[in-house]
């Protein structure tokens, strides 16, 4: 939807079903949306490249050098992080770093979002 007049209504993607929002007279919506991006053939390589040669920062391992302990923040259920994914990643470069796992904490970070 380019412009909306009074009385128009726009549904945006919240919660299970939705909500509808009814804009005022003469507001104009724009929808928003990223550019369709090709599936990664192997993601668990590309999260370990990433963090071997992340933009502008020291890579991971080094990051890690002489460390003791970690924390890693991961998102709650309510945003679609593929968790799964890079927490085994990260997680086992910190025991390889030599990282006790009861040094490892993993905090979910709810923010103000429901209790999990």
């Amino acid at each position: 939807m380019d412009e909306a007049v009074a009385g128009d209504t726009v549904h945006i993607l919240y919660g299970k079903s939705g909500l509808p929002v009814r804009l005022p007279r003469g507001a104009r919506a724009t929808v928003i949306g990223k550019r369709p991006m090709a599936k990664l053939a192997d993601p668990a390589a590309s999260v370990r490249d990433a963090l071997a040669r992340p933009v502008g920062a020291p890579a991971y391992a080094t990051l890690l050098r002489g460390r003791g302990s970690a924390c890693i923040l991961i998102c709650d259920i309510t945003r679609p992080v593929p968790n799964g994914l890079f927490l085994p990643i990260l997680v086992r470069q910190l025991l390889e770093a030599g990282i006790a796992a009861k040094a490892i904490t993993i905090l979910i970070a709810t923010g103000l979002h429901r209790p999990n």
